[in-house]
Formats: C-alpha cells, sequence, structure tokens
C-alpha cells in the first residue's frame, strides 16, 4: 500500500489523519510540523503520497509544495485546508498539488482522493 508523510502543524490533525490513514491500509512514514520539515522528510523518506497543510509556521504549505515538486516533479501532493482558503488551494494546484481535502474532513473523502492516485 501507499506511503504517507502527513505535514501539518497541528499534532491532533497529524494524529487524526495517521490513525484514518493506517486503519485503511495506508503506511504513514513519516510526520512534519512546518514546510521546512516537509521538504527535508520528503528527501529523507520518498513517500508515494504527501498530505500537507497550507498554513503553517517556517514555510507554508504553497511553497512547500512549489519545492518538493522542483526536487521530484512527480510527487503526489494533496493540499489539506480549513474552509474558506479557496484562494489558496487554486495557489498550491498551480504549484503542483495533484487534489486537496478540505477541513473538517471526511473519512470516505479522504480515501477516495488518495486512492485516486
Amino acid at each position: 500500500m501507499a506511503s504517507v508523510l502527513i505535514v501539518d502543524d497541528a499534532a491532533f490533525m497529524r494524529t487524526s489523519l495517521k490513525m484514518m490513514l493506517e486503519r485503511n491500509g495506508f503506511t504513514v512514514i513519516g510526520e512534519a510540523e512546518n514546510g521546512a520539515m516537509a521538504v527535508q522528510k520528503y528527501m529523507e523518506l520518498n513517500p508515494n503520497i504527501v498530505t500537507m497543510d497550507i498554513t503553517m509556521p517556517v514555510l507554508d504549505g504553497i511553497e512547500a509544495t512549489k519545492k518538493i515538486k522542483e526536487l521530484d516533479p512527480k510527487a503526489n501532493i494533496i493540499i489539506v485546508s480549513a474552509m474558506g482558503q479557496e484562494v489558496y488551494v487554486r495557489d498550491a494546484v498551480v504549484a503542483g498539488a495533484k487534489n486537496f481535502i478540505v477541513k473538517p474532513f471526511k473519512e470516505e473523502h479522504v480515501l477516495k482522493v488518495l486512492n485516486s492516485l
């Protein structure tokens, strides 16, 4: 099954996503709490999929997406954003994100998006 790197500055969001994904056969191989760590962990772990929050300290999700796509144009990045961040979602897709999930998310939708990769 696919390996996943979860990127979110909120520990409870990382935990919630991790439990959901592992319960459904995904392997969570790493977590990062900001965009700079996300780029570093992507290089180290080479996951199949990255779930990327948009608003984070140090480096936001859009900039982190751009950096990861420069390193690996085939990277599968899914943006996870809060309601009301639609304008950022568009920027993230332009930056190379494959899809997006809106918080609060429903398990079946998250699985559908990740399985579509």
